[in-house]
């Protein structure tokens, strides 16, 4: 899994034209391309064809589960969960990359001291190269108790966060290309979701 992050991160970050950048401009380039990368994942978020509360549902369930040690299972993890709670698998899915190969070890350590917070196991010290499930079962049960505590603990008031941000932008995106379609009638319909991927099983 670790091992395909590279090209992981390749398919979901937009594409830009090879350059060489130095110091500052590096910087400004680097801002821009997070930026656009932000967007167009925010737009491929509220173009689901879902009610908003499907959406927003289906993406704390993704902000969920990612917010777990379950690697390499959190797309399937977090697709099964929004088919339970009826939530938009697209954005679940999404919803995911919460974390990502770009954020995996911090997010994981953080996974560690907040467990060891919680829960007074000797455990052994965190290694950022045994990132995945499997391999931190390997190192004992009380190990993988501890980081997911710890997950639970982000990751529970993560989600109800990304429910009522997902909900309020969803919304706001649809009101306001409902009142450009109002004062111009031949504009694509987006916020009925025209060109937007269709969820299955909404």
């Amino acid at each position: 899994m670790l091992r395909m992050s590279g090209a992981l991160t390749g398919k979901l970050w937009p594409r830009e034209p090879s350059a060489r950048y130095d110091g500052y401009g590096c910087q400004v380039f680097m801002l821009e391309k997070l930026k656009r990368f932000i967007r167009y994942w925010y737009l491929r978020l509220v173009r689901i064809q879902a009610s908003p509360h499907n959406i927003a549902l289906g993406l704390a369930a993704g902000v969920f589960v990612g917010l777990l040690p379950v690697l390499p299972f959190q797309t399937v993890i977090a697709i099964a969960l929004a088919f339970v709670v009826r939530g938009s698998k697209i954005a679940a899915a999404l919803g995911t990359w919460v974390s990502n190969p770009l954020n995996w070890v911090p997010v994981y350590m953080m996974f560690y001291y907040v467990g060891r917070a919680v829960v007074p196991f000797d455990v052994p010290p965190f290694n950022p190269s045994q990132l995945e499930m499997a391999e931190m079962i390997e190192m004992g049960w009380k190990f993988f108790t501890v980081m997911m505590v710890g997950g639970l603990v982000v990751a529970t008031p993560s989600a109800v966060f990304s429910y009522f941000i997902a909900l309020k932008g969803v919304q706001a995106y649809r009101t306001r290309r409902q009142a450009r379609l109002s004062r111009d009638p031949a504009a694509p319909n987006v916020a009925a979701g025209a060109d937007a991927p269709k969820d299955p099983g909404e």
